[in-house]
């Protein structure tokens, strides 16, 4: 995936561009090119259909922002009169695929898709292309003949993650042993956090054990890292790179499981609420913030300024280019990310609304680990 311009470059562009997008207020491609020569040429006022498929439960961020989000800005970009039709895949790609020609079928103007298999969901893509609806990819990089891309820079995060670990493993790194859990293969953002992750991590500590994890299935995270522990021994695991939240709530569970007196470090992503307890209490190192409200505004932004014809606006939300197996320079942005620790949970999660104090502190042992309430309060700057 060709996504390296410099990083200052395309994180300020990308900030730039959602702002440029709210104070003005296409097409598509063939296989193989990206760009604007689609057949479709959208120029519907505010009475628009968003179609926006998401891809599983599990993880909650689709259904507690993206969703929301995205269903907000679509009616205020539209004086109210937009509506955005969301379906969710529950982690089938056969289901997906269905919901999407229920899409089709439905005649909406555009198309979010945030796929569940990237090379299942072309042939849906192609059906869209040909009924003459945009399709824009959503948070991961679908295959087929998209119009455009948006997700956070997906190999930025395994690099954060990477270096965050080597931080917390201290010295004499190339000696010691860790384990990697990755995401699903059928993900195209599993193997972008794999190569961002291995472009630190590689000949810098001995990766003992390694696997790919089906639909990022946190119990089959945990039967891995019980495999592991075996194969290597629970005192030898260094830390572990685990790709998400979930992977590493099933990380840890095994090795607690397996009698672990002090969790060594283990890396995650999404900020999930269980993951940012975790941190609190020491039983988590790290987690990767990324803005969904950043990702799905601006993605609400694409939707209606391709519909609705708005070239400039949709070009200005669309500085970067990214490759696709199926499709080349095809118009991206990628939202910048941060390392989530303990120290600047205040200025991302907090600050940003994520999550409330209260949620973060909800659990009665949450509190007792963390001391009395006058500390916690001091640390959110409440």
């Amino acid at each position: 995936m060709n996504t390296r311009n410099t990083r200052l470059r395309r994180t300020a562009i990308a900030l730039a561009s959602s702002a440029i997008a709210v104070s003005l207020a296409g097409c598509g491609v063939v296989d193989g090119i990206g760009g604007s020569d689609s057949k479709a040429s959208p120029t519907k006022g505010d009475d628009i259909k968003v179609g926006l498929l998401l891809p599983e439960k599990a993880n909650t961020r689709y259904e507690k922002f993206d969703y929301p989000i995205i269903n907000e800005q679509v009616k205020k970009l539209t004086n109210g009169k937009g509506e955005v039709i969301h379906l969710n895949a529950e982690q089938s790609a056969s289901k997906q695929n269905a919901q999407l020609q229920q899409l089709v079928d439905d005649k909406v103007d555009v198309l979010l898709v945030d796929a569940v298999d990237s090379k299942a969901i072309a042939g849906g893509v192609r059906k869209a292309k040909a009924a003459g609806i945009p399709v824009i990819a959503y948070d991961r990089l679908a295959e087929g003949p998209i119009d455009a891309y948006i997700s956070f820079d997906n190999e930025l995060v395994g690099e954060v993650q990477g270096k965050e670990l080597l931080k917390a493993l201290g010295t004499n790194t190339a000696t010691k042993q860790i384990v990697m859990m990755n995401g699903a293969p059928t993900d195209p953002n599993a193997a972008q956090f794999k190569a961002g992750a291995m472009s630190v991590l590689d000949g810098k500590v001995e990766i003992a054990q390694k696997y790919d994890t089906k639909d990022w299935d946190p119990a089959q995270a945990k039967a891995n890292m019980e495999k592991a522990i075996s194969a290597i021994g629970l005192s030898n695991v260094a830390g572990v790179y685990s790709a998400n939240d979930g992977l590493a709530g099933g990380v840890i569970d095994a090795m607690k499981t397996m009698g672990v007196n002090k969790v060594p470090p283990v890396t995650g992503q999404d900020a999930e609420l269980d993951a940012v307890q975790r941190i609190l209490l020491g039983e988590q190192y790290m987690s990767v913030y990324k803005s969904y409200p950043q990702e799905a505004t601006a993605a609400a932004e694409m939707a209606v300024a391709k519909v609705q014809g708005r070239g400039i606006e949709f070009d200005a939300l669309t500085r970067d280019k990214v490759d696709s197996p199926t499709a080349q320079k095809i118009p991206a942005q990628l939202v910048p990310v941060v390392a989530l620790t303990k120290d600047n949970i205040k200025e991302t999660v907090l600050q940003d609304n994520i999550y409330s104090l209260s949620e973060i502190c909800k659990m009665d042992l949450l509190l007792d680990l963390m001391g009395p309430w006058s500390e916690v309060r001091a640390m959110a700057g409440r």
